[in-house]
């Protein structure tokens, strides 16, 4: 499976995948032999075992008074992810920020890759659906529900999740944002607590009253471009939203 298609399951697309996007070509049917063979040479990813607690993640996350003290206990914490492998991929934090903290699924093999967050095509895709609504990254806040990319970018645990959260309510307090858009149904499900497939675009309250819009990952557009008129309400709806908050 390529990386692209690794990265559509990691944000929820998986029962997408039977349609083929342009470019991608569909592989000859292999005998049933041979398919045999392969399967039984491939093993799963396993999650690591962590030798931290969810209540030492919260003292962690608690003593950071800044963004820049918070990105330095993120890049230090011992998650069970962080590996030499593995990168930590930072929070992206505006100079100007217009209110608009945006929390996106966990990161991409190329976000992985360079530390960036939302890059490659899904962060091109980012930047023109900012651009629609008079915003860019220079003034919008941008992180991960997760701040480490999992293994062969497979569904990251119950266990993994709750060790890095702290870190995203802390992320979430040092910005104050007026509103949060999500992206991708882990991040809908993580910080809204909506199944995104059947709430999308609904405005619900988080961290006790902020508004929060859950919407389509950029990847899933690329995948289904017909989705996003659907996004382009949502937007529409935060863009005036902040305007008159």
């Amino acid at each position: 499976m390529n990386e692209l298609l690794k990265d559509l399951i990691s944000a929820g697309v998986k029962w997408e995948l039977t349609d083929i996007p342009v470019g991608f070509s569909i592989q000859e049917p292999i005998e049933p032999q041979t398919a045999r063979i392969r399967v039984s040479a491939i093993v799963p990813p396993i999650s690591p075992v962590s030798t931290v607690g969810v209540e030492t993640a919260r003292a962690c996350a608690a003593r950071p008074t800044t963004l820049a003290a918070l990105d330095r206990m993120i890049s230090e914490f011992n998650h069970p992810l962080r590996s030499g492998v593995t990168n930590v991929v930072l929070p992206h934090i505006a100079n100007a920020p217009n209110g608009l903290l945006i929390i996106t699924d966990m990161p991409s093999s190329e976000d992985d890759a360079n530390g960036q967050i939302l890059s490659g095509p899904a962060g091109d895709l980012t930047d023109k659906m900012l651009t629609a609504i008079g915003m860019s990254r220079e003034n919008v806040h941008i992180g991960p529900v997760l701040f480490w990319r999992t293994p062969g970018g497979r569904s990251p645990s119950r266990q993994e999740l709750d060790l890095g959260r702290p870190f995203l309510d802390k992320l979430i307090e040092l910005t104050e944002p007026r509103v949060i858009l999500t992206f991708g149904t882990l991040a809908a499900a993580e910080v809204a607590n909506i199944d995104l497939m059947h709430n999308h675009g609904n405005e619900t309250s988080v961290c006790g009253n902020i508004p929060c819009f859950s919407v389509y990952h950029p990847n899933y557009l690329i995948l289904k471009p017909g989705a996003k008129a659907d996004v382009w309400v949502v937007l529409q709806n935060v863009q005036k939203l902040l305007k008159n908050l």
